[in-house]
């Protein structure tokens, strides 16, 4: 893929994510603010590393590159089946900028929750460092290292808002679960 369209590629995708994000920006506050900043450095991060993603597809960083991409997806799939069948809904008044699936009544510790507050970050930070390891250069490496940064933070805030809902059970919940990785982080 030529530069010119990775350039139409990042235009169009900014663009989406401006509109998935229009109501969380208007937020600094909410932790859709620091989400958008997530997508806009894996973006980055992908179509800077895109002509390396098939150059000797089976080298070690790209083995890891792989693994990392495919529990990116498995994860995403996973946190989203299980919110939908154990997070119930109900729209919160005081948080308009979030996205209905967001917006649970139930803390959900079902399946990928058990483990992990954070398996759809966990699956953005699995994703950019995937994208990351298909060509390690200076640049890269400060995007991979932004784009965990601003998860961390976006979880962070998330975590204030969920206490803030669900009270004394997340709380409780935080402390039986990891934020982004089982048994580590």
């Amino acid at each position: 893929m030529g530069m010119l369209i990775r350039i139409v590629v990042f235009i169009l995708a900014t663009l989406f994510f401006l509109q998935v994000s229009r109501r969380a920006l208007q937020n600094p506050g909410s932790h859709g603010f620091y989400r958008f900043f997530v997508f806009e450095t894996i973006l980055l991060l992908a179509l800077l590393n895109q002509p390396y993603w098939f150059v000797d597809p089976f080298s070690f960083f790209h083995f890891f590159s792989w693994c990392f991409l495919a529990f990116s997806v498995c994860l995403i799939v996973r946190s989203l089946w299980a919110l939908k069948q154990r997070g119930g809904y109900a729209e919160r008044q005081n948080m308009p900028e979030n996205h209905a699936f967001e917006n649970t009544v139930n803390v959900v510790e079902e399946g990928v929750y058990r483990s992990i507050r954070h398996p759809m970050y966990s699956s953005l930070l699995f994703l950019a460092w995937g994208a990351y390891l298909k060509n390690t250069s200076f640049l890269a490496s400060i995007l991979v290292l932004t784009a965990t940064f601003f998860l961390f933070i976006a979880a962070r805030v998330e975590e204030g808002e969920n206490i803030r809902f669900f009270g004394k059970n997340y709380k409780e919940y935080m402390k039986r679960s990891k934020m982004f990785v089982p048994l580590v982080f």
